[in-house]
């Protein structure tokens, strides 16, 4: 793997690795853009088949939150972080310590925060090492419950802009993935009165939802030809590939998973299918406004209605699509590409 050739291809930064052998860490950081503001990013924790897979991983994640923070209208740049290994190891002080150091190396040009693997139990490790981090116990905390408020808020722009009218009551919602995002998506969808159709890998978090919501569960790779108007992918990316499209009967796709198409053209694909596809970055940057809330002493009430404005924000980007005959992956590209350009005129890049 050419690793500046892999940091050429999306105009990256920087890529930190750390490796701590006697605490078992392994870790990348990447920064792709500091134009709007220091890059802010989870920590991934993940049992990653090869370290190559780790490092691109890192960079298409952080990539997508410079977009996110600039679709948001946040001012803050894109990183991530990702940490090889197994993330249901009980022995985590030293391994996040070891990252709160790798943190703290870039003083202040990345902060970080939980993410997939990861908890504010787990920055509070980091917080022992390092300032830059945030969702700590103490601050802002879980960001689940607010990232799932403004998936639902986009789900909700997606059937106003489909349908007509944004009531989600009666409407069949099929989710993908249980974790903390997913499960209180499905909570707020319930609450609706939504028809849920839900899968997951693990089982217990499937009869969770099941008991406490009535949802219909299948088994995780039959969620893709489940018949329903919505399609909310919340586990992990790359669910609209060529294996997956042909499958789909969906009005919709509208989730919390981060990358969600495979490779950029499968925005094309979807719009010849004429399924309605809520870009990844912009329907699930809850989470972002949370931790930024926190940076910014916002209260809770603050950041909830902040993270509600995804539902305007897609409304926009879906009438931009329309507009300039594009998919609506373009369309928000393009509306997060000018935003950082026009920034650079008034600013240097965050040091």
């Amino acid at each position: 793997m050419d690793i500046f050739e892999a940091m050429a291809e999306w105009s990256h930064e920087q890529l930190v690795f750390w490796s701590e052998p006697l605490f078992g860490y392994k870790g990348i950081i990447a920064i792709h853009d500091t134009t709007l503001g220091p890059a802010l990013g989870g920590t991934r924790f993940w049992t990653y088949e090869s370290e190559a897979d780790a490092v691109v991983d890192a960079l298409r994640l952080s990539r997508g939150m410079t977009y996110k923070a600039a679709i948001a209208g946040l001012a803050l740049g894109g990183g991530k972080s990702v940490i090889i290994g197994d993330p249901k190891t009980m022995d985590r002080e030293m391994i996040f310590r070891s990252h709160g150091r790798a943190v703290d190396s870039l003083k202040g040009r990345y902060i970080t925060a939980e993410d997939v693997g990861t908890s504010p139990e787990d920055m509070e490790f980091v917080r022992m090492e390092t300032e830059h981090v945030v969702g700590i116990l103490e601050g802002s905390g879980d960001p689940s419950p607010i990232t799932a408020y403004g998936v639902y808020r986009g789900i909700k722009a997606c059937a106003a802009f489909r349908y007509g009218d944004d009531s989600l009551a009666g409407k069949h919602i099929a989710v993908q993935g249980l974790g903390h995002v997913g499960y209180h998506l499905c909570r707020d969808l319930a609450g609706e009165d939504a028809r849920l159709t839900v899968a997951d890998i693990d089982e217990a978090r499937v009869r969770r939802v099941v008991e406490e919501l009535g949802a219909t569960p299948v088994e995780h790779d039959a969620i893709y030809g489940v018949e329903a108007e919505i399609f909310a992918p919340c586990a992990l990316g790359a669910v609209v590939n060529d294996d997956t499209l042909g499958r789909f009967g969906f009005d919709i796709i509208a989730g919390a998973a981060n990358n969600q198409l495979a490779r950029p053209d499968h925005g094309d694909a979807l719009e010849e299918k004429k399924i309605l596809y809520a870009p990844d970055y912009v329907i699930n940057a809850g989470g972002l406004i949370n931790v930024y809330g926190e940076l910014q002493e916002w209260s809770a009430e603050r950041a909830r209605r902040k993270a509600g404005e995804i539902y305007g924000t897609l409304i926009r980007i879906f009438e931009r699509a329309r507009s300039d005959g594009v998919p609506t992956s373009v369309a928000a590209d393009r509306v997060a590409e000018t935003r950082i350009a026009e920034s650079r005129q008034l600013q240097r890049s965050y040091l």
